[in-house]
């Protein structure tokens, strides 16, 4: 996830001393909703609406010519030369609106599309199409067709890549409900600046949870209200709150240390930082925004692959939960037969970016359990923070079983088709072992949304000890990959099956 935010709008603006410019409002959101997935689907989205202009030109010139009209025409043979033909047209097509920079991420999702650029490539990419004219023995293809060709192009691209964006934006709606929190490191103009115009009205769907800076009076009105501490006391901050991102807004030539130290923290605590590459100002020139202003530093990879992970989370869950029902029904029923109390146990763990949520499970224990866990503190035999005993005596008797078939967690499927989980990822720990980390580091495990299943699932479990678990934990975060998620989850069904190290 090592991207630089991008910034779409690229206006060139008068830099004010100390200002953050308006030009660079739009970054942070493009970076949140506009990432390389679109950025790819445009240049696919583009060619197929050249072939649809394309194919609508041909109809339009030549449907008088054709003996069955329309179906006369999608009848015509698709030959190889024709097939090179339109391979080398896509080609060209994308590199004409590569010359004009309409694939730069700074483009991708501006307000207001550039209709001047978008004509200019299509008159570039249509000219290609001129020598077909003298090629067409049957003159089907005249300068009449290209010259229709070009003009229903410009409306197809602009309406293709409008209806890109809206989808885009439809999905990051639904894939993500919640606010943004960041937390800026500064107080100063740049940093009121920052606050006002990315996270005011209007800005970015997000919220700034505090200020922090190296002196400890502050007075700026918007500032003082919104203090949450030192530089120093950032690690602890991180360690008990919830912050999606860190922006630092620090002078840089007066403050260059302590920007090492902040970006260091944040990638221990495994959350994202942002900070201005503006290390100059002009006095009279005109400073240019565009996808370099601002650098994200980012702890766990960010592309497409996540929203084919999502995806599958989003199938498999639906998929699961309707081939599970009647385990489910079945282990409901000797649930209620067998113990008072309800079918389901609720937990509020940890999830992505230490955000809490409700996590479900099948009850295996007593209903007075957690109750009962303070008197079962010295019989704790797990290392850390975390608390397994082998005979826990709150188990009940069915518990027991579904805890050696790991048949409790299946209502977990149920957090991943919300978004809360993931088939894979780290498993979501509970406040009590949280509240008992005791070192920074342990906190980049929030970077991902946990799972249901992980590699310390099908490695031991309960076996192995709680600084292996967390090493594996990391692992996989900095491994990450689509593949790495396949084995993990053709491993999980035999680790399930022998039932080691579950308790």
């Amino acid at each position: 996830m090592g991207a630089g935010l991008a910034n779409p709008a690229a206006v060139a603006v008068r830099a004010a001393p100390g200002a953050f410019p308006k030009a660079v409002r739009p970054s942070l959101s493009s970076a949140r909703t506009r990432p390389g997935f679109l950025f790819r689907a445009y240049k696919v989205g583009d060619v197929l609406a050249a072939l649809a202009a394309l194919s609508g030109a041909l109809v339009i010139v030549n449907i008088h010519e054709l003996p069955d009209g329309i179906v006369g025409f999608l009848a015509l043979r698709i030959t190889l030369d024709k097939l090179l033909l339109l391979a080398g047209f896509a080609i060209l097509w994308n590199q004409a609106f590569r010359v004009l920079q309409l694939y730069r991420r700074w483009r991708i999702g501006a307000h207001r599309e550039d209709l001047a650029r978008i004509a200019t490539a299509c008159t570039l990419g249509t000219l290609p199409t001129l020598p077909l004219v003298l090629l067409s023995a049957s003159g089907s293809f005249t300068v009449g067709t290209v010259v229709l060709f070009w003009a229903l192009s410009v409306p197809a691209v602009v309406g293709e890549r409008a209806a890109l964006r809206w989808l885009w934006s439809a999905y990051s709606a639904i894939l993500d409900r919640r606010l943004w929190d960041v937390l800026i490191v500064g107080s100063g103009p740049r940093a009121q600046a920052m606050a006002g115009e990315v996270f005011g009205p209007g800005g970015v769907r997000g919220r700034v949870v505090g200020f922090m800076d190296t002196a400890q009076a502050v007075t700026a009105h918007g500032v003082r209200d919104r203090w949450v501490g030192r530089v120093e006391d950032l690690e602890a901050l991180l360690m008990r709150r919830a912050v999606d991102e860190v922006l630092i807004a620090l002078p840089i030539k007066s403050c260059y240390e302590q920007i090492q130290d902040v970006i260091h923290a944040s990638e221990r605590l495994g959350v994202q930082c942002t900070y201005l590459a503006d290390v100059f100002q002009p006095s009279l020139g005109r400073m240019w925004y565009d996808h370099g202003s601002l650098h994200t530093i980012k702890v766990v990879q960010d592309d497409y692959r996540l929203l084919v992970k999502r995806g599958i989370d989003f199938l498999g869950a639906a998929i699961g939960l309707v081939l599970v029902a009647p385990v489910l029904l079945a282990a409901a029923v000797a649930i209620k037969l067998t113990s008072p109390g309800p079918v389901l146990f609720v937990q509020r763990r940890y999830g992505l970016n230490k955000r809490l949520f409700p996590m479900y499970k099948l009850r295996t224990m007593v209903t007075n359990a957690e109750a009962l866990q303070a008197s079962l503190e010295g019989r704790n035999e797990a290392q850390g923070p975390v608390f397994k005993i082998a005979e826990d005596p709150r188990v009940t008797r069915v518990g027991r079983w579904l805890r050696r078939t790991s048949l409790d967690e299946l209502p977990q499927l149920w957090n991943v088709l919300r978004g809360e989980m993931s088939l894979v990822g780290p498993r979501p720990l509970p406040i009590r072992d949280v509240g008992r980390f005791d070192e920074t580091w342990l906190m980049r495990r929030f970077s991902m949304r946990p799972g249901v299943t992980c590699l310390w699932q099908v490695t031991g479990r309960s076996d192995v000890g709680f600084n292996d678990w967390v090493a594996l934990d990391l692992k996989y975060i900095d491994d990450w990959s689509l593949r790495l998620d396949l084995e993990i989850l053709l491993k999980t069904i035999p680790a399930v099956l022998a039932g080691a190290g579950a308790r």
